[in-house]
């Protein structure tokens, strides 16, 4: 057992089987399928999305029913439609879609037992992106922290056990093995940015800071770690100010606590989650508010939070009577 990719799957041990395996075809996936597969006979399902945005979706499944049979893996197939809408990322549509999809797919499966868990096969290199592509956009420590070993989502545990396995590694493995996988063909498109880093800044990287997949890892590890503390943190004022929050409560934190439970807050207890401009501008109203008097009316996310009488309230924004005519 010399490889990367054999070390991580022999320390990849889901509390709960049978297990799914999100499985698009390509080499990532093919290789968990393969080898989750190999070692619990019997007890895992491949999950393959249908996104249906390129011509060749139909044959994607098709490669994937090919693959599912020759590792006597049973697959489930879900078509969404992952378009996106106008002012949104294409990417984030799809993913969104597919997680939905993963969701539905775990329910579907009467008369057996429960899909508990999820395996995907994002790797060292996935990983690296996404960092990058957070830090491109200013994100704060949950951006940093990219893409968790193990999560939760839609009721689903969700393992990635590749994140520390470069994807080299995996292709190399799967070539030892005779397996086939495909390419999707929108990997070379240069108009999407994580395709741009892929093929300029990563190769770069390697070059420069030959340890860089390592390294970079553990930094997004210590902006997790930070994360959670600063998670707890959110928690306990969140039990103190209240819910909704209390304005003169809130105005006993500092900045820093304010910002933070208020955005403890508003995930938590609505799903969004503000920009930081926004969140600013609530703070500054936070500030000010030392009259009753005080008016507080801030769109925030898809919705605006508005104070009522001693307390912060927010609620979705309702379609103008024209958008209903």
């Amino acid at each position: 057992m010399n490889s990367a990719f054999e070390r991580a799957m022999a320390a990849f041990e889901p509390a709960h089987w049978p297990l799914a395996v999100g499985f698009s075809g390509g080499a990532d996936s093919t290789a968990l399928l393969a080898a989750c597969a190999a070692r619990r006979p019997g007890e895992v399902v491949a999950f393959h999305v249908h996104h249906g945005l390129q011509a060749a979706a139909d044959d994607f499944e098709q490669h994937c029913r090919d693959v599912c049979g020759r590792l006597a893996v049973p697959l489930r197939v879900h078509r969404v439609d992952a378009r996106h809408a106008r002012g949104d990322s294409p990417e984030d549509a799809a993913r969104r879609a597919r997680y939905s999809a993963f969701a539905e797919m775990a329910l579907m499966n009467v008369g057996a037992p429960a899909i508990k868990s999820i395996a995907l096969g994002h790797h060292a290199d996935d990983q690296i992106e996404t960092l990058l592509l957070a830090l491109s956009r200013g994100a704060g420590l949950p951006g940093l922290a990219a893409m968790p070993v193990h999560a939760e989502r839609g009721g689903l545990e969700i393992h990635r056990p590749l994140l520390g396995v470069a994807g080299a590694d995996i292709r190399e493995w799967l070539t030892g093995r005779g397996l086939p996988w495909i390419e999707d063909p929108t990997n070379g498109d240069a108009r999407y940015t994580r395709n741009r880093i892929r093929a300029v800044v990563l190769p770069a990287l390697a070059q420069a800071f030959p340890q860089f997949r390592a390294t970079f890892a553990r930094s997004s590890g210590h902006a997790a770690q930070a994360q959670e503390l600063l998670d707890e943190l959110a928690a306990q004022d969140l039990e103190t100010v209240g819910n909704p929050p209390r304005i003169a409560t809130l105005q006993t934190l500092s900045h820093a606590r304010q910002a933070n439970v208020l955005r403890h807050w508003l995930m938590r207890a609505h799903g969004c989650a503000p920009s930081a401009a926004q969140l600013e501008q609530l703070l500054s109203q936070v500030r000010a508010c030392t009259t009753r008097g005080h008016r507080i009316h801030l769109k925030v996310a898809a919705g605006f939070i508005e104070r009522k009488g001693d307390f912060l309230h927010w609620y979705n924004a309702l379609p103008s009577p024209k958008t209903l005519l």
